[in-house]
């Protein structure tokens, strides 16, 4: 081949690798949403969601769909939605038999439980060997939960339970009481947690010092890992950017690294402030500058790994 076109030649080769690396670059990050919500009012009562809020409607998979077009959501894992107690084991069987309806991106659960019942290992019994089930949240910041109800005796007994079943526990607590979650997490060694929303750091608080020792004293714990998700819920409406939850977001990232977090859309409890595409397009902005190894990771690969989702 004479030099003129062999020259022509790698051209025409460079530039077809060069369009083809600006398309994979233009190809979103695989995301698996960590954190979902839905309810179906007509099935259940949610009694923290208040007559003429905008979540006081039904929020049922084809919504989710809808919200994340074009995102390249590839896998989700439903989070509980604090349903009347009554209702907590409907809530379980409905939203585990969309997992393994398998036509949505719904691939995984976390259940609603009372780990201070008496009858909570029966209550895990009757999923047993249920593949999908993940996990196990109580909220801990309702009105009605004082701070140190995670330290009493029958729900730390409860927590390991969870462990002995291969069962996760997410922390969703007052950013004030991280330390009874880290008491907690000690208490439990075998027994793995999530701390869901970046510790609860409101957004808008000016002192955040207490918060950040707190997520690097817990973080030093290795049963532990953390979802970045919920912070923009507690944003100023209308105003905020993604300049305001860099500085929380970052902490927690580099408090817990980039193998232990995870990220959480927090849908559609996030649309009281941000859509799910704000949202997600805000946490890009602020971790662009990272190596994209740890982006995957943050989106999508940490969760995969966690989860044990195929």
């Amino acid at each position: 081949m004479r030099r003129r076109d062999f020259l022509k030649q790698s051209a025409a080769v460079c530039g077809t690798l060069a369009a083809s690396d600006l398309l994979a670059d233009e190809q979103p990050l695989a995301i698996v949403d960590t954190h979902v919500h839905l309810w179906d009012l007509n099935r259940f009562r949610l009694p923290w969601v208040r007559k003429g809020s905008p979540l006081a409607r039904s929020f049922v998979m084809k919504d989710f769909q809808t919200a994340v077009t074009g995102l390249n959501v590839v896998k989700a894992v439903y989070m509980e939605v604090d349903v009347e107690v009554g209702q907590q084991r409907a809530e379980a069987d409905y939203v585990l038999d969309i997992c393994r309806q398998n036509n949505t991106p719904l691939k995984a659960a976390v259940i609603s439980g009372r780990p201070a019942s008496d009858e909570f290992r029966k209550y895990l019994d009757g999923f047993k060997r249920n593949p999908f089930l993940k996990g196990v949240r109580q909220v801990l910041h309702g009105e009605g939960t004082p701070a140190g109800f995670c330290l009493a005796p029958n729900f730390v007994r409860g927590i390991r339970v969870l462990g002995d079943m291969g069962l996760s526990f997410d922390l969703c607590m007052r950013s004030g009481e991280l330390a009874d979650g880290i008491k907690l997490i000690e208490a439990c060694p075998n027994t793995r947690f999530i701390l869901d929303h970046c510790g609860n750091m409101n957004v808008q608080s000016n002192d955040r010092t207490q918060w950040q020792r707190d997520m690097e004293r817990m973080a030093r714990a290795k049963n532990v890992v953390c979802k970045v998700s919920g912070i923009v819920a507690s944003a100023r409406p209308e105003k905020w950017t993604a300049d305001d939850l860099a500085p929380i977001i970052n902490h927690t990232l580099s408090a817990f690294g980039p193998e232990r977090v995870m990220f959480g859309g927090d849908w559609p409890v996030c649309t009281t402030i941000a859509t799910y595409r704000q949202w997600v397009e805000a946490l890009k902005t602020i971790v662009r500058q990272r190596p994209m190894d740890e982006q995957r990771k943050l989106f999508h690969d940490n969760a995969t790994r966690f989860y044990g989702l195929t």
